[in-house]
């Protein structure tokens, strides 16, 4: 009989114990991690900021995320080799863009795989540089900057909202995707 005052003890058989053993000590692969998260669909973005110099800088992000709704927090998680990443680091203020599904050529340019752009792709909203016709753009005011890992969460609260209306575009598996 146990008595009523002790936790109940479960013990683990031989098999169960080594299972949970090897959870707890087992490193990650690093290509089975990417792979995974790329089953995870998301949204593409572009952030902007205005550079020291005037000129407008924009990356293709796709670790966005929503954290608030009171106040209206956002996140970008920019990795640390990044190009962006010390401007970011020390700018008070920067614009996310959820892409339309016509924006793929921008998402790659920003992303670095195509250096020539045909039209100048950006607008205003705030007084802040974001990316024309793209179906969101909020322009954010730096309220924390979180080192984590290899990456730096950048976490923004919302000045300005400008809505547009079309398909958004989508990444999976490593490839664009298109949503009707």
């Amino acid at each position: 009989m146990r008595h009523p005052e002790r936790p109940h003890r479960v013990r683990l058989g031989g098999h169960e114990a080594a299972a949970r053993r090897r959870h707890t000590i087992m490193s990650i692969d690093p290509i089975d991690f990417r792979q995974a998260l790329g089953r995870f669909a998301s949204g593409v973005t572009v952030v902007t900021m205005r550079g020291d110099d005037g000129e407008v800088r924009g990356i293709t992000v796709s670790a966005f995320l929503s954290l608030s709704l009171s106040p209206p927090l956002v996140g970008v998680a920019i990795g640390q080799r990044a190009s962006a990443h010390a401007l970011l680091g020390r700018l008070p203020r920067f614009a996310v863009s959820v892409l339309s599904a016509e924006q793929e050529g921008l998402s790659n340019h920003f992303a670095g795989r195509i250096d020539d752009l045909t039209d100048d792709p950006f607008a205003s909203l705030a007084d802040h540089p974001v990316i024309g016709g793209s179906l969101a753009q909020l322009v954010c005011r730096v309220v924390d900057r979180v080192p984590t890992g290899d990456h730096t969460l950048i976490v923004g609260e919302i000045e300005a909202i400008r809505l547009n209306e079309g398909a958004p575009l989508a990444y999976y598996r490593g490839d664009y995707r298109r949503l009707s």
